[in-house]
């Protein structure tokens, strides 16, 4: 059947928004390789961007073969667990999938990976980081998109399977952050602490990244991203509601973008005084992360609340993101970079909040087209019952649980294997010239260690004899 122009046109735009905001998402790599690097030692820098880049092109191929047809294959032996068709792209583009969602869903696969990267930073053998990314990327994470985005799933809103609801999970505070958050933190804690990171009595020894300059442009790269993680959700912008004079998905993605910025600026603010109180100074990389909590935290919900909730979402994730940090204090658990408090946590507290704030009216909008006479579950706090909040606790849980039986025993073999961590003396002189041959910098003065790896190959000769 002849498709008409006004449709040819739609479709177009539509490939067009989705594939821009592709091209936004896959730019925050660029963001947490800016800020992994700031926020790491500077004998650490070349390592710690080296697997960024090492995540988004593992990522691709694992995505590409097993990780896209195991989220969202939706064939004829169809089951709300795991996809069974579309392996290495076959059969597509399809009447439901094409290239552009494929890119768009890549782009998200490779950022799990790169969040737990930053959990086990400094003190990894870079052979460990090519498998826990192919497995990540291509199994545990595709698991999940399969149970809360793909229609068939079990958690689906679309397919309200699940006490009449579904979990709402818009963009992955679950779905993405908590998977990575969690993965992170068994990564973490197997491998333990970074040498010197507490001291004989267990204080705590500050370890600062090297360059506040790039943590603060990464910070701003992956809030430039967010533009497209959160509104580019939708996947497409031209679909009108009905029973209405001018709205439509555009009204939801200007809507997203607005919420997404108040909650992160403010936990960004929120952070910034909350640690002007405790340490007595002003703090600006973390009030980076603090903002980078708030995006975490709304990603959930970004689409179905109100601006003003969007606020009480960022504040509170600011206070999760700071018990969360003097907690990993408390229990010398050492991550580099905050990414299991970070991603773990306020994703953790992002399905909350969208369980208790998300708008009758919004939730229509975004799962049933703005559709009259739809009834459905929305947030507790709002009047909607039960029923999305517990799905929003169940989808909270499993993820805990299944990243916990997959990427554990990973982790642990790698481990046991001899091939997780690194040695003391090679993590003392650094990765970039025990690993990766030079540091990423000509020199750093305010660090005391071999400038070139024939220099670190003697005294490892030394050392040996």
């Amino acid at each position: 059947m002849e498709v008409s122009w006004e449709q040819s046109v739609t479709d177009s735009i539509n490939t067009i928004y989705l594939l821009f905001s592709a091209y936004l998402v896959f730019m925050m790599q660029l963001g947490f390789a800016m800020l992994c690097a700031g926020s790491v030692r500077a004998k650490n820098a070349m390592n710690i961007m080296l697997t960024n880049v090492v995540d988004a092109v593992v990522g691709s191929i694992s995505y590409y073969l097993f990780g896209f047809a195991f989220a969202f294959g939706d064939g004829a032996n169809s089951n709300p667990f795991i996809g069974t068709t579309f392996f290495a792209l076959k059969d597509i583009p399809d009447t439901s999938y094409d290239y552009s969602y494929f890119l768009y869903q890549w782009a998200f696969a490779i950022a799990v990976a790169g969040i737990t990267s930053g959990s086990i930073a400094e003190r990894t053998q870079f052979s460990a980081y090519l498998v826990f990314s192919f497995f990540l990327s291509g199994f545990v994470y595709p698991i999940v998109v399969h149970w809360v985005w793909s229609s068939s799933g079990w958690l689906s809103p679309s397919s309200e399977t699940l006490f009449g609801s579904g979990a709402i999970d818009f963009a992955g505070s679950g779905v993405v952050h908590l998977v990575g958050g969690i993965a992170g933190l068994w990564g973490s804690f197997i491998q333990g602490p970074r040498v010197g990171r507490f001291d004989a009595f267990g204080k705590p020894v500050p370890m600062r990244g090297h360059n506040a300059t790039l943590v603060v442009l990464g910070t701003f790269l992956l809030w430039f991203g967010w533009f497209g993680f959160n509104p580019g959700s939708f996947g497409k912008i031209l679909v009108a509601y009905p029973n209405t004079t001018s709205q439509g998905n555009w009204t939801g993605v200007g809507r997203t973008a607005v919420t997404t910025t108040l909650a992160g600026s403010t936990a960004g603010l929120t952070t910034l005084f909350s640690r002007r109180l405790l340490a007595g100074h002003w703090d600006a990389l973390d009030a980076c992360n603090g903002l980078l909590g708030g995006f975490v935290a709304i990603t959930s919900g970004c689409s179905v609340v109100e601006p003003w909730a969007a606020i009480v979402c960022g504040f509170c994730a600011a206070w999760v993101l700071i018990g969360l940090n003097v907690l990993a204090l408390k229990l010398q658990f050492d991550d580099p970079l905050e990414a299991t408090q970070l991603h773990g946590g306020c994703g953790a507290w992002g399905l909350i909040f969208t369980g208790l704030f998300a708008k009758k009216e919004f939730v229509i909008q975004v799962y049933n087209s703005g559709a009259a006479g739809v009834v459905r579950p929305y947030g507790l706090l709002l009047g909607g019952g039960w029923g999305l909040i517990g799905c929003q606790v169940v989808e909270l849980l499993v993820i805990v649980a299944w990243v916990s039986i997959t990427m554990g025993p990973v982790f642990f073999a790698l481990d046991k294997l001899k091939m997780f961590r690194i040695s003391i003396d090679d993590e003392v002189a650094g990765l970039d010239i025990s690993s990766h041959g030079g540091y990423a910098y000509a020199a750093h003065p305010q660090e005391n260690h071999p400038l070139f790896y024939s220099d670190y190959m003697g005294i490892q000769g030394l050392n040996d004899s």
